[in-house]
């Protein structure tokens, strides 16, 4: 999980092809009307994995989470039909924002997040954004640096622009932990 609500709203498409992880093989589409109680269902079951670290969150409502966002994937297991992850998302000062980020963790560890990942990473560049951000905990291995090793960078405060500021100053609740601001800057090619 990235984060917990946002400002994000509307809608847009882009467009997803179909890919494996390490060792599960996904698609990965727009969210169907039809999807949300299943998405709510794996973002509430990516936050046990908090929970078996110990960690405490403080509670948020997953379908509002996804019923404010510009945007949201999913990463649908065509084996069984069923969705195992998905990612959130809007605009957020001139560049994609991933709000959150959530895989079942029954299909964790098996590339379906950086699936979403790049999913999200190919919408902003078909947009003509010149980056993704998000916030996340610091030193929890699977956020800050699983980001890092996906060529995120920590931002400095002096980088966020308005929203980006009004997004860390919504997610105060949130920090049980240091938590971080991060981008990843995409090239066209």
């Amino acid at each position: 999980m990235v984060g917990r609500g946002g400002p994000l709203s509307g809608t847009k498409g882009c467009r997803h092809g179909r890919g494996s992880g390490a060792t599960m093989q996904v698609r990965v589409r727009q969210m169907r009307t039809g999807d949300g109680a299943v998405v709510a269902a794996v973002s509430r079951a990516a936050g046990t994995v908090f929970a078996d670290a110990g960690w405490v969150l403080p509670p948020d409502d997953p379908a509002e989470t996804v019923a404010l966002a510009e945007r949201v994937l999913v990463a649908e297991d065509p084996a069984a039909g069923r969705v195992v992850g998905l990612a959130a998302f809007g605009t957020v000062d001139g560049a994609l924002h991933l709000e959150e980020l959530s895989v079942d963790p029954a299909a964790g560890r098996r590339g379906v997040g950086s699936r979403l990942l790049e999913a999200v990473c190919g919408c902003a560049l078909e947009e003509g954004l010149p980056a993704v951000t998000l916030t996340t905990f610091r030193d929890v291995s699977w956020n800050g640096p699983w980001y890092t090793r996906r060529g995120f960078r920590e931002v400095r405060e002096a980088e966020w622009g308005p929203q980006l500021r009004r997004v860390w100053d919504q997610e105060a609740g949130i920090r049980i932990a240091p938590r971080v601001v991060m981008r990843r800057d995409l090239r066209w090619t």
